[in-house]
C-alpha cells in the first residue's frame, strides 16, 4: 500500500521565529562596516595625495629659486662689471640642513649664494660641462635655495642645493 501523500501547510505567524530578521541585520552590519572602512581608507588616501602635493610644490618652488638666482648669477657674470657678487665670498663652511632649520630660518623663502671655485678641495678644475679636464673653472657658485609650498605659514618646505658653474 502506498502511503498517502501528508500535505504539510505552513507554519502559523505564531509559531515562525523571524531568523531572516537576523541574518539581515548581521548583512546591514557587515554593510556598514565595510562603508565606514572604505571612507577611512579614501580618506588616508586623500591626505597621502595632499601631502604629495604640497611636498611637489614646495620642491618646484625651491628649484625656481634656485634656477632663478643662477640666472642672476649668469646675467650678472656677463654684463659690463662682469663679476657677480655671491653672498658668501670666503670659503667658510655652511650647513645647509642647519640654514633651512625652522628655529633658525623663519622666512618661507630664501637664497644663498656662496663661490667655492677659490676654495682648497671646493671645486676641481674638469667639472665645467663641455670643457676639457685642463681648463680652469674660473666661477664656481654653491646655490642654496629654501621655499615652501605656500608663501605664509608653509605646511611643507624643500632645500635644493646646487653647484653652478657658468
Amino acid at each position: 500500500m502506498r502511503a498517502a501523500a501528508v500535505r504539510r501547510r505552513p507554519p502559523s505567524r505564531a509559531q515562525q521565529r523571524g531568523a531572516v530578521l537576523y541574518v539581515a541585520m548581521i548583512m546591514l552590519i557587515l554593510l556598514a562596516l565595510l562603508g565606514i572602512v572604505g571612507m577611512q581608507v579614501t580618506g588616508l588616501q586623500e591626505r597621502m595625495s595632499a601631502n604629495y602635493n604640497r611636498v611637489n610644490v614646495a620642491f618646484q618652488n625651491a628649484e625656481a629659486l634656485a634656477r632663478q638666482r643662477e640666472s642672476e648669477v649668469q646675467s650678472g657674470l656677463f654684463s659690463a662689471s662682469a663679476r657677480y657678487v655671491a653672498d658668501d665670498e670666503t670659503c667658510s663652511r655652511f650647513d645647509p640642513t642647519r640654514w633651512s632649520d625652522p628655529a633658525s630660518n623663519r622666512d618661507a623663502r630664501a637664497v644663498r649664494t656662496q663661490r667655492i671655485d677659490g676654495c682648497p678641495g671646493g671645486m676641481p678644475s674638469s667639472l665645467k660641462a663641455g670643457g676639457r679636464k685642463n681648463d680652469t673653472t674660473d666661477d664656481a657658485y654653491r646655490v642654496t635655495a629654501l621655499a615652501g609650498d605656500r608663501d605664509a605659514d608653509p605646511a611643507s618646505i624643500a632645500v635644493v642645493d646646487t653647484i653652478y658653474i657658468p
